[in-house]
């Protein structure tokens, strides 16, 4: 993304497509928020937050969780308490925790970065990591975690392929080398191919989930992974400043969210497929679709997506300025079909 064109401004009555993030909570959400039975999570006391954090652990198939801010501290954690400040890690070069999360893998966790090119699935290649791998040279760091990312964001939202993870576990294996998954839209991946949470991320050591982007929730993300682990995250996150106290009014909302999220999501993705097929059967050279095979987000690439952008906010849409030649919608739970409706009729304007 472009950080310069993130930064339009909402207007009241717009179709809000610039991201999932956008959400407000429902007033079932917001009810539920009120009347959450709370403590101070800092001593581990707030009831909500911890039947979360037992909740998610059971959701994954992990040990168990942590309930966190946000996706990048999620993220810095499980690079933290995996790497404990020594070695690198393996991460495409146009994965969140690489290009978006402002190095702290190199500033905070004190780790360096091999950066591999992301395919147009959203894998990185076994072979590029077959072939990074470093384990035994003294006079190299020493790869201590692979980082994945599903859905893969650059490359419009993609699910990673059902088996990919079984195959990088298989390479990693052998050097204890540990696996986490960025699943900001893991709910996405797992609605995609129409299996279980658990089931995606059985071959991970770690999995970091937002609530707050396709489930809905204001605030807060899920780390999972070994009692271990999460047991050393939850150092980490003090160090961070991330202890927080009465939790549970959001980890409420992300409990409504979680009650919710497969017909949330099923919806998000119809939607951003008939956006995608109504753009696409435009027939036009002047806007393509980069690929029908998406979760929740639609990839348009045209001649100067900052003129388009504008055009889309004249017509009451707003979407990202997503790289050189694309921009970006993203469905949410906030878009209904009348949404969808304007939007196309929106990007109609761009022909």
């Amino acid at each position: 993304m472009y950080p310069n064109k993130i930064g339009v401004k909402s207007s009241t009555g717009c179709i809000d497509l610039r991201s999932d993030t956008v959400t407000r909570a429902s007033p079932e959400m917001r009810q539920a928020m009120a009347e959450a039975v709370v403590g101070d999570d800092v001593y581990e006391e707030d009831p909500t937050v911890n039947s979360l954090e037992e909740r998610c652990a059971k959701l994954f198939g992990k040990e168990a969780a942590i309930f966190v801010t946000t996706g990048t501290m999620g993220n810095l954690l499980a690079i933290m308490a995996h790497t404990m400040g020594r070695g690198e890690i393996i991460v495409g070069r146009t994965s969140h925790i690489h290009r978006w999360e402002v190095g702290g893998y190199a500033r905070v966790a004190g780790v360096c970065a091999t950066t591999l090119p992301i395919n147009h699935d959203g894998t990185i290649s076994l072979e590029s990591i077959e072939e990074c791998l470093c384990v035994g040279d003294n006079h190299r760091p020493q790869t201590k975690l692979i980082c994945l990312e599903n859905t893969h964001n650059f490359v419009g939202g993609k699910a990673l392929p059902i088996d990919y993870l079984s195959k990088v576990r298989k390479l990693a294996e052998p050097y204890n080398v540990k696996i986490h998954i960025d699943g900001a839209r893991i709910y996405n991946a797992a609605v995609k191919h129409n299996v279980s949470v658990a089931e995606i991320v059985k071959d991970a050591d770690s999995v970091q989930m937002c609530f707050s982007k396709g489930l809905g929730a204001p605030v807060g993300s899920i780390l999972v992974g070994s009692k271990e682990f999460i047991d050393q995250a939850r150092l980490d996150r003090k160090i961070l400043g991330g202890g927080w106290r009465q939790a549970g009014h959001l980890a409420a909302a992300a409990h409504y969210a979680l009650d919710h999220a497969i017909e949330v999501i099923k919806k998000d993705h119809e939607r951003a497929e008939k956006l995608a097929k109504s753009i696409k059967a435009f027939n036009s050279s002047k806007i393509k679709v980069d690929d029908l095979n998406m979760t929740n987000m639609v990839l348009v690439t045209v001649d100067d997506p900052e003129s388009a952008v504008a055009t889309l906010q004249k017509h009451g849409v707003l979407a990202i300025h997503f790289d050189k030649n694309r921009i970006r919608a993203v469905l949410h739970k906030d878009i209904d079909d009348d949404g969808v409706e304007k939007a196309i009729s929106a990007f109609k304007a761009l022909v």
